[in-house]
């Protein structure tokens, strides 16, 4: 069967970084709900207007836009045979949307929560930039230009996404706490979510994931033990 694969997490937890290996391993379609509302709101219209100004405050985009957002990408012929979810569902009613999208197009779902301290996550997310020019990203604290807001590669400015100011990021994590961690505890109590912990290696988590979407039930318990 196909699979719908799902990475829950706050921002900066690497699901986009995770989204993207699964899907140049396996062919899935990466769908990050954030780059396409992005996409939208860098659009001229009365949608992107309004999706704009909901971004650059650090609020959730209502369920309604989601879901009709979610149908048509995942009405593309690509993602026939499964697609990896970034950002998707965040809410209850949303997983009840993707329950029952996932029943419509015969697809399993696979339930992973990428966690990590909060303090990482601030100091991942208020220290990106990324060259303005060839999209290499730097990180102040971790991988930082030889010369401050220029690329290394190529000389071109490093720019900032407005959601990633220390205070719009705080107000992103508070968000993620209230909307999203019943969301957590929802499908943790029907014994369907399996943790990773997402201060580790990339490529180590990224091993994990792959056993996990594989099927392995033996590192299913173990990852399932360790996050007990």
């Amino acid at each position: 069967m196909s699979k719908i694969i799902v990475i829950i997490g706050p921002p900066g937890a690497g699901k986009g970084t995770q989204s993207r290996l699964i899907s140049e391993k396996y062919g899935f379609p990466q769908i990050s709900t954030g780059d396409l509302l992005r996409g939208i709101a860098s659009t001229d219209t009365t949608l992107g207007n309004e999706l704009k100004r909901v971004l650059d405050t650090g609020n959730l985009v209502s369920d309604e836009i989601l879901a009709k957002v979610l149908l048509e990408r995942t009405s593309s012929q690509d993602c026939l045979n499964g697609f990896v979810l970034d950002g998707y569902p965040r809410t209850i009613p949303q997983a009840h949307l993707l329950e029952t999208l996932a029943g419509q197009q015969g697809k399993a779902i696979v339930l992973l929560r990428i966690a990590i301290d909060e303090d990482l996550l601030m100091k991942r997310l208020t220290g990106r930039a990324t060259c303005s020019r060839c999209g290499e990203i730097y990180n102040t604290y971790f991988f930082p230009p030889r010369v401050s807001d220029i690329c290394d590669i190529d000389g071109a400015p490093l720019v900032r996404r407005g959601d990633d100011r220390p205070e719009t990021v705080a107000h992103r994590l508070a968000a993620f706490r209230a909307k999203t961690e019943p969301l957590i505890a929802y499908y943790s109590q029907s014994g369907r979510l399996i943790e990773v912990d997402g201060s580790r290696e990339v490529d180590e988590v990224f091993d994990l994931i792959c056993q996990l979407i594989n099927g392995d039930a033996v590192i299913r318990k173990q990852m399932t033990d360790t996050s007990g």
